[in-house]
């Protein structure tokens, strides 16, 4: 039996601080020093930070992550590391470095590259051939990346039919509800089969549309959790293996099972590590496993992660949000809130002849209970104005959605000048249902920066801001905004049902629609209205124009709009 003790670096990278990087990836390895680490596995391409697109068709940027992995290279005296970071050689690889004693001993290219959903790697990188085990004191060690861990046809499996007795994934996995336990059990079930113990190192972090939900952990060669870090946050979850000399010896069916998954696969390097020496001398570390979130916490903090990060790390001052009374834009004012703090947070309350008292009552009420400033400013003016100047050609016309438009578009551009003026980013406030089927004004309630909720479903949002008071324990968002019937208040006694189905009905059939690709005929196999579907279903489609035009947001189901989901706007397809 030995011990060796490893450090996962659950980080915070961000896409092109070079220098950040690499100095935030040194701070780690210090760290795991001083915690008489043997090995520290840093997360994909924690170099360059993920995803970073374009970058890399710039040479000389390359050359930067290249060079900045040199500089994390002359910090690994007395520790070995492996380092996410993009290599060059007649092409360029998503890469491991693996270093040692300040060398870089080896490094390893990615085998299967994503080209689904969010990834797009085949439009960037070569694909790996070759799976290398290290010898480290005598411990047989596997590295791979990410994805190449969730084929059958594993590099891992290669690896551990060629001795290895730990496989180290480091990933940049991004969070969707329910997907920290889907890896989970997918790494349990490969350990079991292949009789190995696995580490698996995620990112952390915002970066765009993207959250990457960190929950590093390590599973036993019969896929036992052993070691499981916290979700949203940096970690340096460090943890001590005991690797019999033995491995465990498959049955002779799981054996030829494993040697069948590896025809046509290229060669496995062996190599030894010449410098790798186990640290004794230590007292053994407590096993810790972080508690599980429910899933209105975990879909609040990667919310939470994903406005903190794309606010900071570009650089703004802070926000400024709509403040109608209604939910939506109460969760957004909330989260907002905890992310950056309520100096940073600023609301306009701007009312027309159409609003009620009582959203009034409960946008200030919920500004005093968030602790920030709210700004009253009447549209009622600007939009006698706006009807003055367009009477001539209106003429002879109904009041319809055009003047319930120019209200919204009032409201957007006095945001916009409190973003001008201060360098505020303003947040919108709509959410996936109302930009899954069109219920939102171009230039108006769509006109900002950042779309904390555009893929959270209304009934999710309310059930967030339940969640929020609940941790509160009181209303911190005023009760009355969750249960009040959902109105833009655009005119005399307007209900969302006016223009929608109740949410209810309306979110499972976005869901099966945008989400799960059901057709028309499955979609009312599942008991939902004939009339209500082909009307919603034709809704999504003529939309498309509008999402376009969106700004990012943040993604937290399996299938959101923008990269996740990639229609044509002209599109003359149906199928309902």
């Amino acid at each position: 039996m030995k011990r060796l003790r490893i450090a996962l670096a659950q980080i915070n990278p961000v896409v092109g601080d070079l220098p950040g990087n690499a100095k935030k990836i040194v701070s780690s390895i210090k760290k795991a020093r001083r915690k008489k680490a043997d090995i520290i596995a840093f997360p994909e391409l924690a170099v360059t930070g993920y995803p970073p697109e374009d970058l890399l068709l710039k040479p000389h940027f390359i050359q930067d992550n290249r060079d900045a992995l040199l500089s994390v290279a002359a910090a690994t005296e007395g520790i070995t590391a492996i380092v996410g970071f993009v290599d060059m050689n007649k092409g360029i690889y998503n890469s491991a470095a693996l270093i040692s004693h300040k060398k870089i001993i080896d490094v390893y290219h990615k085998r299967y590259l994503p080209n689904y959903g969010v990834f797009d790697e085949q439009r960037y990188f070569r694909a790996g051939s070759v799976f290398p085990v290290y010898s480290f004191a005598g411990i047989n060690i596997g590295v791979n990346i990410c994805e190449d861990i969730w084929h059958r046809k594993s590099p891992a499996v290669a690896q551990a039919v060629n001795g290895a007795h730990i496989i180290i994934n480091i990933n940049a996995s991004p969070y969707h509800t329910g997907k920290a336990l889907e890896r989970e059990k997918m790494v349990s079930s490969l350990a079991s089969r292949c009789g190995v113990i696995i580490a698996y190192v995620n990112m952390v972090g915002g970066q765009d549309e993207l959250v990457f939900d960190g929950g590093s952990f390590i599973v036993d060669r019969e896929g036992e959790v052993l070691s499981k870090g916290g979700l949203f946050r940096e970690e340096l979850m460090t943890v001590d293996l005991a690797v019999k000399r033995g491995r465990k010896m498959l049955g002779g069916k799981d054996k030829n099972q494993l040697k069948t998954a590896l025809k046509g696969y290229g060669p496995v390097k062996k190599m030894k590590i010449a410098s790798a020496v186990l640290k004794t001398e230590r007292t053994e570390l407590r096993k810790r496993i972080s508690q599980r979130l429910h899933v209105s916490e975990e879909v609040y903090q990667a919310l939470l992660l994903g406005t903190r990060d794309y606010v900071r790390k570009n650089g703004f001052r802070g926000v400024v949000i709509g403040m109608s009374g209604g939910v939506d834009s109460a969760l957004v004012t909330t989260i907002a809130v905890d992310a950056l703090g309520r100096e940073n947070v600023h609301g306009v309350f701007m009312p027309s002849r159409y609003t009620s008292v009582e959203s009034r009552e409960d946008a200030f009420g919920h500004a005093k209970n968030l602790g920030i400033s709210i700004t009253p400013i009447s549209i009622d003016k600007i939009f006698d104005a706006y009807l003055k100047t367009m009477s001539p050609y209106f003429k002879g016309t109904k009041r319809d959605i055009t003047e319930e438009n120019i209200q919204a578009r009032i409201r957007g551009n006095i945001l916009m000048a409190f973003s001008n003026k201060y360098g505020w980013l303003v947040l919108t406030t709509g959410n996936k249902s109302e930009m899954s089927v069109g219920y939102a004004t171009l230039y108006g309630d769509m006109a900002g920066g950042f779309a904390v909720i555009k893929d959270v479903p209304k009934t999710m949002v309310y059930k967030l801001c339940e969640w929020s008071n609940s941790r509160e324990g009181w209303d911190l968002i005023p009760a009355r905004i969750l249960w009040k019937e959902p109105t833009a208040e655009l005119r005399p006694d307007q209900r969302d049902t006016d223009s929608l189905p109740p949410y209810p009905l309306l979110d499972p059939i976005l869901k099966a629609y945008v989400e799960e690709d059901r057709s028309f005929d499955e979609i009312i196999a599942t008991g939902c209205d004939i009339q209500c579907t082909r009307r919603v279903l034709s809704m999504i489609d003529h939309a498309e124009y509008k999402r376009r035009q969106a700004p990012p947001g943040i993604k937290i189901t399996e299938r959101a709009f923008g990269k996740d989901r990639r229609f044509p706007i002209t599109n003359r397809y149906k199928n309902y």
